[in-house]
């Protein structure tokens, strides 16, 4: 039986910020592309991934479909490719809408085929008699969405309002400190600082030539500044514009300046009342059943919904690697009301399966959807050292992908398990550590099933065998590390 986890792609792809795709029959998933260990965002090309509509856990690489390179703007190579979004025009073609790090432009590229390659087309413009026809550049285009609708109108969606808890500024750099800088490092910052962020998001109407404005972009929904007395308080935009149409109304998909939440607004219309509408899921359950600490480290997060033989799923991404820069992508399966809302749904490790994963064999450890330590933090600071410490995924070789920086009070859990009576579970692990592992069917370690005590001292993998006598169709699955020392586990599986 064929089975899929979360992340639905490989462990040893990053493919975050993804916005999913039907075309012919098949799901297509465009996105940025980070690298293991990264050290700044969307280091990669742009590739793509699909799987056929009727086999989500079937994916296949379509190859890399654009380079940084192929923009004018970015011959020199010294730009990422932030998050894209792609749409078939009126003409039968695919349009490719993308930016290049902070740089204020909105790319555009064109191919006769869903996976590429995509061909430079140019940069959103204004028409002549608008702004004699220069680019785009005003509230900050960034992450582009784009939608063409059952009239053949295209509309363009793009925003970027830092606020709240991500709130961005530069300090002010002495003359030495600047002199002490890469030339990149100086340009960089100030490229940022000649940028105006925006206060809305952004929606205007595009020409059929699909790189032309029809209008002066208009608000669509409000930043932190303006959330005040609206319905989008407290989940105001920030960024990662997505917009879909179900059952005839439209879902405008974002992250709220919480940044590790998506949030979800309505309206009849595909360029104004939108009205907000919730969450759909934050990589960190924060606010999934009135929960206020994470069950994973947080970070920002981008994805949007996607209708697939009458099943409605969001895409999102988790963070690895202990940074912002190394991220994966996941899905899950929400529930569409008959008053057209969604309520948040949990993050998971069998995502996209269409239930729980059956127990038998062996599973990456990395497929947690819940991962805690002592320095598990409630606020996104990857400058913070405590950040630094917390117990995370990692992969130091290619192909090598586990958990490491186990530690007393580790928690690491797994949502959900088809139990069917294994007699044991075997733990891959590695390190220096010496204490016992409790095996419990929830993360506060109420409900315990068996208990372990462990002594390793090894850099070789080493299996661990717990006694497990419990069966249960779909249950959680949870591992509490109590000890001295630190640890790393590779995998989990199940003997019956």
């Amino acid at each position: 039986m064929t089975q899929i986890v979360n992340p639905y792609l490989p462990l040893t792809e990053y493919v975050p910020d993804g916005e999913p795709h039907v075309f012919d029959g098949r799901l297509y998933i465009y996105g940025s592309h980070d690298r293991a260990n990264g050290t700044s965002y969307c280091q990669d090309h742009y590739v793509t991934w699909s799987a056929p509509v009727d086999d989500l856990t079937n994916w296949r690489y379509e190859g890399q479909i654009y380079r940084r390179n192929q923009d004018p703007s970015n011959l020199m190579d010294d730009k990422q490719l932030w998050a894209p979004d792609v749409t078939k025009g009126p003409d039968g073609r695919y349009y490719l809408y993308y930016c290049l790090s902070f740089y204020p432009e909105i790319g555009v590229a064109v191919s006769e085929s869903p996976v590429g390659p995509f061909e430079f087309l140019g940069h959103v413009k204004y028409p002549k008699e608008l702004k004699n026809g220069l680019t785009l550049r005003e509230f900050m285009p960034f992450d582009p969405a784009i939608y063409t609708d059952d009239d053949g109108q295209v509309y363009l969606y793009y925003g970027f309002c830092p606020g709240g808890e991500k709130e961005m500024a530069l300090p002010d750099f002495t003359e030495e400190e600047l002199s002490q800088m890469t030339p990149e490092m100086r340009e960089k910052i100030e490229t940022i600082k000649s940028i105006t962020f925006g206060e809305n998001s952004m929606v205007a109407r595009l020409e059929p030539d699909m790189v032309t404005l029809k209008e002066i972009p208009r608000p669509l929904i409000p930043g932190a500044k303006f959330e005040s007395g609206t319905s989008f308080e407290g989940h105001a935009f920030f960024e990662a514009s997505s917009i879909r149409k179900i059952n005839g109304t439209y879902y405008f998909v974002y992250s709220s300046y919480k940044s590790h939440e998506l949030c979800y607004a309505t309206s009849q219309f595909p360029d104004k009342d939108f009205v907000f509408g919730g969450t759909l899921i934050s990589n960190g359950d924060i606010g999934f059943q009135g929960r206020e600490k994470p069950v994973n480290t947080l970070g920002n997060n981008h994805g949007s919904l996607i209708e697939v033989n009458d099943k409605l799923y969001v895409f999102y991404h988790r963070q690895t690697n202990g940074t912002e820069f190394s991220r994966q992508g996941c899905a899950e399966e929400v529930t569409l009301l008959e008053d057209g809302s969604i309520e948040q749904v949990e993050i998971t490790s069998c995502g996209l399966n269409g239930g729980p994963l059956v127990a038998k064999g062996t599973f990456p450890a990395a497929i947690a959807c819940h991962i805690t330590s002592p320095f598990t933090m409630n606020r996104i600071d990857y400058d913070s050292p405590l950040m630094k410490k917390q117990t995370k995924i990692v992969e130091p070789v290619h192909g090598t992908v586990y958990i490491d920086t186990i530690q007393d009070d580790t928690v690491i859990g797994y949502k959900y398990f088809n139990l069917q009576n294994p007699k044991q579970i075997l733990l891959e692990l590695k390190g220096t550590f010496s204490g016992e592992i409790s095996v419990t069917l929830d993360c506060d370690q109420k409900e315990m099933i068996s208990r372990e005590s462990v002594t390793i001292d090894t850099e070789q993998w080493e299996l661990i065998t717990i006694p497990f006598h419990y069966s249960n169709p779909k249950s959680s699955l949870y591992f509490k590390f109590s000890g001295e020392g630190s640890c790393s586990m590779k995998t989990i599986g199940f003997l019956s």
